[in-house]
């Protein structure tokens, strides 16, 4: 992709699964990347991985979406390490099972505050960095449990109705920036198997058959796909498959 080097991105739940990959692989491939999330170790490990390639170890900023002074601070803090900010990767969410048992209220709020209120608290923080960007991306993965008449299978329900919140709030942003340099990308990824570029499921991931379940490879490399089409393209990038999708196999 042309000229990505210089670009400077910010990925929320950076410090594991889906939020890692993304990390590793565009650390890999030139960006400046600050790594956000809510536990220390994590991140540290994944800055770790990710500063090998070019020497140059990420920074990393501690985040809990679910708290709006924890995004303001976090918000200042990126302030004070860049001067813009090209790319915000929306990935961090909380996950909340499907349960026969009463969910507490915490979890509850959690999951919609994580999906909603502080992912877009958030991006209103840096928004005066990605003003200063010629290329603003914002990128927010979804989940297909955030589209219409998406199975519950096994998540809650105010799992279900915070995706489709998320789901709004992409979609929404969209039209927002409609006439400005903004891109709204999002991609709506079902269940998926763990691969990180420094652990063997990554190689493995492409040569997957039929009926075999998505991995976070094929959620970063949908997410590279869509930042490196024209600007003038905005992408909503639905994944499906059998095992895990949004029509799961009945078998």
């Amino acid at each position: 992709m042309k000229g990505i080097g210089a670009k400077t991105v910010v990925i929320t739940g950076a410090g594991r699964g889906l939020g890692s990959a993304f990390a590793l692989t565009f650390a890999d491939a030139g960006y400046d990347l600050i790594l956000c999330g809510r536990n220390r170790a994590d991140l540290e490990a994944v800055a770790t991985l990710a500063g090998r390639p070019s020497g140059t170890k990420p920074r990393i900023v501690m985040l809990d979406l679910t708290n709006a002074d924890s995004v303001a601070d976090a918000a200042a803090q990126i302030s004070m390490q860049t001067a813009r900010v090209d790319i915000l990767v929306n990935n961090a969410a909380m996950w909340l099972e499907a349960s026969p048992a009463p969910y507490h209220d915490a979890d509850v709020l959690a999951v919609v505050n994580s999906a909603i209120s502080g992912t877009f608290l958030l991006f209103q923080s840096l928004r005066p960095l990605m003003d200063r960007s010629d290329t603003p991306d914002l990128v927010t993965i979804g989940s297909i449990s955030g589209l219409p008449n998406a199975a519950l299978q096994s998540v809650s329900v105010p799992f279900y109705a915070a995706k489709r919140g998320q789901v709004a709030l992409a979609e929404g942003l969209r039209q927002e920036f409609a006439g400005t340099r903004y891109r709204s990308i999002l991609i709506n990824p079902p269940y998926l198997d763990d691969a990180r570029p420094d652990q063997p499921h990554w190689t493995a991931a492409p040569d997957r058959h039929k009926g075999e379940r998505a991995t976070t490879r094929d959620v970063v490399e949908a997410a590279l796909f869509a930042l490196a089409r024209p600007r003038s393209i905005s992408l909503t990038i639905e994944m499906d498959a059998d095992d895990g999708g949004l029509f799961p196999s009945a078998g």
